[in-house]
């Protein structure tokens, strides 16, 4: 659940902090007092998109932070899955600071990436914004809540079909490639010939490259390591120079030999100076072997460079490493092959194409029936659900049609919500027939029915009372009472019978502050949440009328609340 919500700079707000209960948390105030910007907030947090403009005048940042405290072990290994480290109470702290053209989100400390944080985000809470029951409008959706609702029957063949379908779109598209005029062929089969030619010619080997290379260079730059070399091996080589190391050191050896016997101590030194005219010995004996080795004649060095441009000339023209003119040494050939009996070939990807689309076609009707069963079982539940929302009289169907001949990686179903909401009237897709008053009502029926299949335990409406009252808005907050039993709901509304349902009540007002404007949100005592349905049932002016109204109100929400 959401713990708590900390707001600093942000638009109206100069700092606030709101605690959230379990249960129904609703938030009231005036029209224009700030309400969105407290869900505007949580959506920053989780993602959402920054504007600059949203920092408060004057000042240099804007912070929004979030604590979650995690409701069970699914939340936990998912986020563990995904590296965050989640404390070991549970609690999880998102922040994002808000600055001028950029912004930096950090979960439990560590920094993470947008995607990250929206991926987070749908593990912690599922937030219902003022426009979203729009979506249902769209026949796309219907598709996406279906399966969602069934996703643990689907399983991994989603995945699978993807996998499938896009196998039996590359043999089509091999197939397609096989449509071509005897001159085009003739044509593709004399260059592959050629191109294949060259590269088995020259039978390039991994790694060949990197040692030609170093042999060219060592060759091009012979002169200069020759003469280095032997200037090293004159410098330290016995009896090359009158002067060299090996001589003096063999000379300070014999000098101290001539006294070790006249003090113990010379004999570690005299130890250390041996080593050291042994270690100059196996030097020069290397470095003479060393440039032995040098010597080359002008054939060996034009073959080495010869080879070299043979492989660069490779390496430029298939792929620039010889990896990937092996491998491309590998496709020419096989397409060769196909070109020389292109008849079998063609009967061969027709065979593999027609199976591929058997199996296409299997997964289809596989994620079909089960698309099929679960629209009847998700279609009960939704009528059920939308006729504890006040429509009376309601049918619904989740419509599932079949078209084996509009396949895509979701399927070849076609799901569109049907609704009915007068008697007598037949089934008709739900965007011919559905007001935003009633969509707002089927958005909270979805999320009724679905919250017990997911693990989110905190779900945020923004006005899900749009377009209703009276009756219907009772209804509606009896529904959210029942979804509260098992989830925190955090709910900003202005209806009075949705905020008598409030286990936890929040007022949300304009004030000033230094002479400036600012949001003030805090929550309400039971006197002051009485006093705010008052407002919200008979406007500014509170009766003693309003005042019995809002606690008979208040009353019937306890009773409902069981």
């Amino acid at each position: 659940m959401l713990y708590s919500l900390h707001v600093k700079n942000l638009a109206l707000i100069k700092e606030q902090e709101i605690e959230f209960s379990k249960g129904l948390n609703i938030l009231t105030g005036e029209t224009g007092a700030g309400k969105s910007v407290v869900i505007g907030s949580v959506n920053l947090a989780l993602g959402g998109k920054a504007d600059a403009g949203l920092i408060r005048t004057g000042e240099e940042y804007a912070l929004v932070e979030l604590v979650f405290g995690l409701e069970n072990d699914s939340q936990r290994k998912l986020l563990e899955a995904m590296d965050i480290p989640v404390e070991e109470d549970g609690t999880v702290v998102i922040q994002r600071k808000l600055m001028q053209g950029r912004s930096v989100s950090k979960v439990c400390g560590e920094s993470v990436s947008a995607r990250q944080l929206k991926d987070i985000s749908n593990i912690l809470i599922n937030i219902h914004g003022q426009n979203d029951h729009q979506e249902l409008l769209h026949k796309q959706k219907h598709l996406d809540i279906l399966d969602d609702y069934c996703m643990d029957k689907l399983g991994d063949l989603p995945d699978k079909l993807k996998e499938n379908l896009q196998k039996m779109k590359e043999l089509q598209n091999s197939l397609d490639e096989t449509n071509i005029d005897e001159a085009s062929r003739i044509r593709e089969q004399e260059l592959l010939e050629f191109e294949v030619n060259e590269i088995s010619e020259a039978a390039p080997l991994v790694g060949e490259d990197e040692k030609l290379e170093s042999a060219y260079h060592k060759m091009v730059n012979s002169r200069k390591i020759s003469e280095a070399a032997y200037t090293a091996y004159a410098m330290t080589g016995s009896g090359e120079s009158e002067e060299s190391a090996s001589d003096i050191v063999g000379r300070a050896v014999r000098e101290l030999s001539t006294v070790v016997s006249y003090d113990a101590e010379l004999s570690d030194l005299l130890s250390q100076l041996s080593d050291v005219e042994n270690l100059l010995t196996d030097f020069n004996h290397s470095l003479s072997a060393y440039i032995k080795d040098l010597e080359f004649d002008d054939e060996e060095f034009k073959e080495t460079e010869d080879r070299l441009n043979i492989i660069n000339h490779l390496k430029d023209k298939y792929g620039g490493t010889i990896e990937k003119v092996l491998a491309e040494l590998s496709d020419k050939q096989a397409r060769l092959d196909a070109l020389s009996d292109l008849d079998a070939h063609r009967a061969k990807l027709m065979k593999d194409l027609e199976e591929q689309k058997k199996t296409v076609l299997d997964l289809c009707r596989k994620i079909s029936v089960i698309r099929k069963k679960a629209s009847k079982e998700l279609g009960e539940k939704l009528k059920s659900a939308l006729i504890d929302l006040n429509f009376l009289d309601v049918k619904f169907e989740i419509a599932v049609n079949s078209d084996e001949e509009n396949i895509t990686a979701r399927g070849y179903d076609d799901v569109e919500f049907m609704i009915s909401t007068n008697p007598g009237e037949a089934l008709r897709p739900l965007e011919k027939i559905a007001s935003g008053g009633e969509l707002s009502r089927i958005m909270l029926a979805l999320k009724t029915v679905v919250a017990d299949k997911d693990d989110i335990s905190t779900l945020i409406f923004d006005e899900i009372d749009a377009g209703i009252s009276g009756k219907t808005a009772w209804k509606v907050s009896q529904k959210l009472g029942e979804l509260s039993r098992d989830h925190q709901i955090i709910c900003i509304t202005h209806l009075p019978q949705i905020a008598a349902m409030a286990d936890t009540h929040f007022m949300i007002e304009k004030g000033l502050s230094d002479g400036r404007t600012v949001t003030n949100i805090y929550s309400l005592s039971e006197d002051d949440s009485t006093k705010e349905l008052s407002r919200l049932l008979g406007g500014e002016e509170i009766t003693e009328a309003t005042i019995q109204n809002a606690l008979d109100m208040k009353k019937m929400a306890l009773e409902s609340k069981g």
